[in-house]
């Protein structure tokens, strides 16, 4: 497995690729792809650092797991490649940005423009066999992603955390409050969002406020 990540990354995560988790973690998941067909390709296994820089993060989206279905995950939490029919969650995501901002349904489900703009769509478990939810878990990349989200906590200011789901709450504990916004709700899961746990959250607008109020450029969803 190429560490193919963006060089304003390696002076934070230098110390992480070589700790002996992070080998064995790269030897299985070299090993899967070698020899399973998984998820997703391999050269956009860190896309989420590849598409938004680490000095140009403005909002953390925590996801669980990669899409395992044939062609959808491109590397970035919530997102699919062009082409792909918009899962359920991603559904309900654009269906809450058009009651929050009137944004139109996009045609593609492909969210690698809010990347750029400095939205870091960071999935927990970075990769997954196909056709099998949850089969790279436990296997070093929780270790991996949980540094990430304490790295951004320690070395940036002002950063808009929207944690989604019991998952991705779980994460608060990571991250300096003090220092950073904290955003909640239920996830986007039809099991969640029909229970009214995340329609209306309006983070989308709130997290613009909150950036548009510190100084920084507003994130065009």
């Amino acid at each position: 497995m190429d560490l193919n990540i963006h060089e304003s990354w390696k002076p934070y995560l230098k110390d992480e690729f070589n700790k002996p988790y992070f080998e064995n973690l790269m030897t299985f998941v070299k090993s899967e792809y070698q020899h399973q067909t998984c998820y997703p390709p391999s050269s956009e296994v860190f896309q989420a650092f590849n598409a938004c820089h680490f000095n140009n993060i403005k909002v953390v989206i925590i996801g669980q797991d990669p899409y395992h279905g044939v062609g959808q995950a491109n590397g970035l939490c919530f997102s699919v490649q062009d082409g792909i029919a918009h899962p359920p969650s991603l559904k309900n995501i654009f269906k809450e940005l058009e009651t929050d901002i009137n944004k139109a349904t996009p045609e593609s489900g492909n969210l690698i423009s809010w990347a750029e703009q400095g939205v870091l769509l960071l999935n927990a478990t970075l990769t997954v066999r196909a056709h099998e939810a949850g089969s790279h878990q436990k296997q070093g990349w929780e270790t991996f992603t949980d540094s990430v989200i304490k790295i951004i906590s320690e070395k940036q200011n002002d950063v808009v955390f929207l944690l989604w789901g019991g998952f991705a709450k779980k994460k608060s504990k990571l991250i300096d409050s003090t220092k950073h916004t904290i955003l909640t709700s239920g996830h986007p899961s039809p099991l969640s969002a029909n229970r009214g746990y995340w329609f209306g959250n309006k983070h989308f607008s709130k997290a613009n406020q909150i950036l548009e109020r510190k100084g920084f450029r507003a994130i065009n969803w």
